[in-house]
């Protein structure tokens, strides 16, 4: 009877092992309505069970970022979900990714992924002009903001936040310093708007508030998708022009996780050309970072876009320098 106790035991054991070692913990900035889908299908298809944590929109991109700093000497997540790279360089350069080559990795550009695979990019948003539908002078570069004739007649996102944070920062990697504080200074005396989001921008815009505003790609098609009087405009793609500013999604193998080889299948669900094609063809209508994924006619391949060049660990860096100075600019209007 003793032994068959302890057999029964060892069973048990095994089996709850086992259960515990098909599940998977991610964290994610990603919004959770386009997110959420294909962890739900990575489950379908895997028996692998996903915990995921989401980011609140009070707490957007920073309030999981937190707490895997937080949990740094003990992770409870085995994969993180960003919504850009920015923080993906944060949480590296304070040791609490560990590098992995996903094999569906392989056909992503260099420029979206860290050269030694500690994040990796995939289906990506693009920084675009929304404009009201039959201007005749419309802007075609980021530069825009600053001219005479558009003085009053233009809304961007408060650059503290998001995107526009993360926009302003790249340009500091490729203008300098001088420029691009002399660049802010010249929107204020534009008379430039600043709105809460992406989202309010081209709101402004669709109801006829103002002619123009830079926003992400997601929040054009959703407005344009719901017949709203805007067409969109890629910046900055002639020839001496700066070219578009590329936003990918990053996911990520958090060090000395729980569940590591789950994280890894987890990554490679996430990074290949089938997820992409998915989000693709959501509303948040992203951009495949992989050649040749089906994609919706009204959004463009990222091989027919100029991209601005940027280093993403340097754009991070720029980012906690530049805080202190947009914070005061903001508070200066």
């Amino acid at each position: 009877m003793r032994y068959l106790i302890l057999t029964i035991s060892l069973l048990l054991m095994g089996c709850q092992s086992g259960t515990k070692s098909k599940s998977v913990t991610i964290y994610v900035s990603e919004d959770q309505v386009f997110s959420e889908p294909l962890l739900r299908d990575f489950e379908k298809e895997t028996g692998i069970k996903v915990n995921a944590i989401y980011d609140t929109e009070e707490s957007k991109s920073t309030g999981v970022m937190n707490r895997l700093i937080a949990e740094k000497n003990n992770p409870q997540a085995d994969v993180y979900w960003a919504n850009e790279p920015i923080r993906a360089e944060v949480l590296k350069q304070r040791g609490i990714l560990t590098p992995y080559r996903s094999p569906n990795a392989d056909g992503i550009p260099a420029n979206f992924r860290d050269k030694s695979y500690f994040w990796t990019g995939f289906s990506a948003r693009v920084r675009l002009f929304v404009v009201q539908k039959g201007l005749k002078d419309t802007p075609h570069s980021i530069m825009a903001y600053i001219l005479p004739k558009f003085k009053g007649k233009a809304v961007i996102a408060n650059p503290l936040f998001g995107t526009t944070t993360a926009h302003i920062s790249a340009l500091l990697t490729i203008w300098g310093e001088e420029k691009t504080k002399k660049f802010l200074q010249q929107l204020k005396a534009n008379k430039i708007k600043l709105s809460t989001s992406n989202g309010e921008s081209a709101d402004f815009v669709a109801n006829g508030t103002y002619l123009f505003s830079l926003v992400d790609s997601d929040d054009a098609i959703s407005r344009l998708k719901s017949n709203k009087h805007i067409d969109i405009i890629y910046p900055d793609q002639g020839r001496d022009e700066v070219g578009a500013f590329v936003v990918p999604n990053a996911v990520m193998l958090i060090k000395k996780s729980p569940h590591q080889e789950m994280g890894k299948k987890l990554i490679d669900y996430l990074l290949s050309r089938k997820s992409e094609k998915k989000l693709a063809f959501a509303d948040c209508a992203q951009i495949p970072l992989h050649k040749d994924v089906p994609m919706p006619s009204y959004i463009k391949p990222i091989k027919d876009i100029k991209v601005m060049s940027v280093n993403f660990e340097k754009v991070a860096k720029e980012m906690i320098a530049i805080q202190p100075y947009l914070k005061k600019w903001v508070e200066e209007r």
